[in-house]
């Protein structure tokens, strides 16, 4: 609540014949740390008592505004439009007004807050934006139509790297301390040189494969194809009945995923390709709910085999 507010509730619990302490009590449990001050409730009940109607600031005598006027509001709205990256100096020298007043017509008058740019993997074009739209609806209209089976029949893949260690963030290394105890100390440690690339299969049962690069191997379209061949027969086993379903499979559009190899042997297994719209980590399963999970039970912990995975 603004101050004005502040006060017309105050008005309002003094007509209702309140005290001061009563009226403060109740907005700081309402208000919490946001409620006025006892002492400004008090001063504003004995403005009421004495008469007092108005819940606003009465009229100041000083010296008027010479630089927040409509000109130079105009001016400064301009400039930032013209280029939103200039600071609040840059506006003031060029217009010829102090910074505290560029900074109370930039904040109070035109309402601007300086923010920085969200972060994206990559800005689609209109075209990349429409397929997108598109394939997404294709594929809500068929999860629709039998969410159960889709969901059944739905298998996932996508590579991440896997670091032999990861340290563990400020977040996870929050702890309960007492106020006369010493604040925790941990030494810095960031993610290890040492990483081996996994490739991960999984559906709605949970994990069905995980692949584990070798050093010096590099994962191409025979390389591709090789656990493509391997998946089928996990899922014959793992998962008895789903290559009779028709597996729906997923992947994203990494080059190895759509060579001519690929898509030849995706057909051999007899998987169904789910369409992955082009650029769209965000709508992966693998991106935005395994891997983020899976590498927070990851942190703090070493992973020595690796290292011999690796040299062999």
């Amino acid at each position: 609540m603004d101050k004005i507010e502040q006060r017309a509730v105050i008005k309002y619990l003094f007509k209702k014949g309140l005290t001061p302490k009563v009226i403060h009590d109740d907005m700081t449990k309402t208000l919490g740390e946001s409620a006025p001050s006892y002492s400004t409730v008090k001063k504003w009940v004995a403005e009421f008592k004495r008469g007092r109607e108005s819940v606003e600031d009465y009229p100041r005598s000083g010296r008027p505004t010479t630089s927040t006027t409509e000109e130079n509001i105009h001016k400064v709205c301009d400039l930032i439009l013209e280029n939103r990256r200039l600071t609040i100096r840059e506006i003031a020298d060029t217009i010829g007004i102090s910074y505290e007043r560029t900074q109370n017509i930039i904040i109070n008058e035109l309402g601007y807050s300086k923010v920085s740019a969200r972060w994206v993997p990559r800005l689609l074009s209109v075209e990349q934006k429409r397929v997108r739209l598109t394939i997404s609806r294709d594929c809500l209209e068929m999860f629709e139509a039998d969410p159960q089976d889709f969901l059944n029949r739905f298998v996932t893949m996508d590579e991440t790297w896997v670091h032999h260690y990861t340290p563990e963030s400020k977040q996870q290394s929050k702890q309960w301390k007492k106020s006369d105890e010493p604040t925790p100390k941990k030494a810095k440690r960031i993610l290890s040189a040492g990483k081996v690339m996994a490739s991960v299969f999984w559906d709605v049962r949970g994990i069905i494969m995980v692949d584990y690069l070798s050093k010096g191997q590099t994962i191409n379209s025979a390389y591709y194809c090789t656990l493509l061949r391997r998946l089928r027969e996990e899922i014959k086993e793992k998962r008895p009945g789903l290559l009779r379903k028709k597996v729906l499979f997923h992947q994203d559009n990494a080059h190895v995923h759509t060579s001519v190899e690929t898509m030849a042997q995706i057909r051999d297994c007899g998987f169904e390709l789910l369409p992955h719209p082009a650029y769209s980590p965000d709508l992966a399963p693998s991106d935005f709910h395994l891997f983020p999970n899976l590498k927070n039970t990851l942190v703090g912990r070493n992973f020595p085999q690796m290292k011999k995975l690796n040299s062999l």
